[in-house]
């Protein structure tokens, strides 16, 4: 499910795999491009035990982000 007509574009690949970082690049983007909302709902979807995996983190992560 796309939240947007057009996901901000997010350089993940090729960054440190962490998750951590990860989230922290993909919700400063969304917040560099006015999504505000959407990056404390990303970051909350993800720390709160939406996402059981590694894996399911990356695919809740590209609902909000085009990687690049």
């Amino acid at each position: 499910m796309d939240i947007f007509n057009e996901r901000p574009k997010c350089e993940l690949i090729g960054q440190n795999g962490n998750i951590f970082n990860l989230v922290s690049i993909a919700a400063n983007t969304l917040r560099s491009h006015g999504f505000h909302d959407e990056a404390q709902e990303l970051v909350h979807r993800i720390w709160n035990g939406e996402a059981k995996s590694y894996n399911h983190a990356i695919k809740i992560i590209e609902e909000y982000v085009d990687v690049i």
